[in-house]
C-alpha cells in the first residue's frame, strides 16, 4: 500500500517538493524538529524505493510530518542531555532553557525494565546487531525464533538506521524495522525510536552526553 501510494502521488509533484525541501533545509533551524518532508529529502533525496525500505512504516509519517514537538521540561538538565520516562513512552533531548524535543519511544516489556544514569558511550550509523546467547536461548525456547549470531547494518537490521550505546551495557537507544511497536513495552531492554526519529536525534548527540532513565 506504501509503495503504491507513492508510486501514485509522490512523483506528480516530485520536482516541486524537491525545491521546496532544499529552500526549508537552509532555512530550518537546528534547534527545531525538522518537518517531514524535510527530513525525508535530507535522508534519501530522490531515491523512494530505499527511502520506502529503510524507513518501512515512517514513510507515511514523514510524508504527512512528524510527531516530534519542543516542550518545557523540568529540572535542571544540561543542554545535550537525554531525559527517557519510560512509563510516558517518551524521550526528550535537552536544549537551553527549559526546552526539550520530544520522541515517542518504544521500551523493555516486562521484566527487562531499567532505570538510571548513564551516558552516551559511542554512536554507529546503520550499525550491527549480535544478539547476546541469552537472548538467542530464550527466543528458541520462549518463541521458537531463530536469532541469527550476527546481522550485518542495513534497512532488515532490528537495531534501525542509527544506535547510541549506553556507557559499557548492551542497552541502546537504536532505530527499528518494526515502527508500530513504538509506544509499546516489546524490547529487551533497549530504547527504539522511528529510524526518521533516531536520525534526527542522532545527528544532536555528541558522544559523553548524559542519558537520565525514569520509569
Amino acid at each position: 500500500m506504501i509503495f503504491r501510494l507513492l508510486r501514485i502521488t509522490l512523483p506528480v509533484v516530485l520536482c516541486w517538493l524537491a525545491s521546496a525541501s532544499a529552500q526549508a533545509q537552509t532555512q530550518t533551524n537546528q534547534n527545531q524538529p525538522l518537518s517531514g518532508l524535510t527530513r525525508f529529502f535530507e535522508q534519501f533525496g530522490h531515491d523512494l524505493k530505499k527511502g520506502a525500505r529503510a524507513l518501512g512504516d515512517d514513510v507515511d509519517q514523514l510524508i504527512t510530518g512528524s510527531t516530534t514537538q519542543t516542550v518545557t521540561v523540568p529540572g535542571d538538565y544540561k543542554p545535550g542531555s537525554i531525559i527517557i520516562r519510560t512509563s510516558e513512552r517518551k524521550l526528550y533531548f535537552v536544549q537551553t532553557e527549559g526546552r526539550a524535543i520530544r520522541y515517542g519511544i518504544g521500551v523493555g516489556r516486562e521484566g527487562f525494565q531499567w532505570g538510571g544514569v548513564s551516558s552516551v558511550s559511542r554512536k554507529k550509523e546503520w550499525p550491527d546487531w549480535r544478539p547476546p546467547k541469552e537472548m538467542i536461548e530464550r527466543e528458541l525456547t520462549q518463541n521458537g525464533r531463530v536469532i541469527p549470531e550476527f546481522m550485518p547494518g542495513g534497512p532488515d537490521n532490528p537495531l534501525g538506521a542509527r544506535a547510541l550505546y549506553l556507557g559499557s551495557t548492551l542497552y541502546r537507544i537504536h532505530g527499528t524495522n518494526q515502527s508500530h511497536t513504538i509506544g509499546g513495552a516489546v524490547s529487551s531492554g533497549c530504547i527504539r525510536m522511528r529510524n526518521s526519529d533516531v536520525i534526527d536525534l542522532y545527528k544532536r548527540v555528541a558522544v559523553g552526553a548524559k542519558v537520565y532513565v525514569y520509569h
